[in-house]
């Protein structure tokens, strides 16, 4: 199975949370027409050490797997972090430049883009935020080519979304990628949005 990881950190949205795990995560009856062990396997691990805050409200916890997680992914959705924070974990930063040095693809949604820029993946590269962030992100990382308009951006192994919706038209994208279109308008039928926005439409 492709396994997608979601490292959260303290003040995650829950909504930006939990939106590659309902697109990678789905368990419903649909005819997705895709073979169980060629779908994906979702994990969400603790991008630092818990417990932590989720927005607006909620607490994560439980007992949750670690950084390691990072080092059998296929997929790590980093997804947005606390209102105005930039000082990620270290570790954090490792493990995701270690997960994309093996080949694994690596996105962002909303605010994500800065934890990616930090780890230095994003230098030279297009790039997306929150249309409210994109001037931090060019002031913060020069290096980057801050897209300021587009709702994501697919730079092949490396993608960043916009914020909130944005996140699901990635997810979707993605599914696309790994399944066609087919299968991508199942999905986006099942979680009731249009089954495609191009990246290219403006926020």
């Amino acid at each position: 199975m492709h396994v997608v990881v979601i490292p959260a950190l303290d003040g995650t949205p829950m909504f930006e949370l939990s939106t590659g795990a309902q697109v990678f995560g789905m368990e419903r009856p649909a005819p997705i027409g895709v073979p169980p062990e060629q779908w994906y396997d979702v994990r969400v691990c603790a991008g630092e050490p818990g417990p932590f805050r989720l927005r607006p409200f909620g607490r994560l916890d439980g007992d949750m797997p670690g950084l390691d997680a990072l080092d059998e992914a296929d997929t790590v959705l980093v997804p947005p972090t606390a209102e105005k924070r930039f000082d990620f974990p270290p570790a954090l930063l490792d493990a995701l430049r270690r997960a994309h040095d093996r080949g694994a693809r690596i996105a962002s949604v909303c605010t994500g883009a800065f934890v990616l820029a930090a780890a230095g993946l994003l230098d030279g590269r297009p790039a997306i935020t929150h249309w409210a962030d994109v001037d931090e992100l060019a002031r913060r990382h020069p290096s980057v080519n801050v897209q300021r308009t587009v709702l994501y951006v697919d730079d092949g192994d490396v993608l960043t979304s916009a914020g909130v919706a944005a996140g699901l038209d990635l997810c979707l994208h993605l599914v696309r990628r790994d399944h066609g279109s087919r299968v991508a308008n199942v999905v986006a039928r099942y979680c009731l949005v249009p089954p495609h926005r191009d990246g290219g439409q403006a926020q």
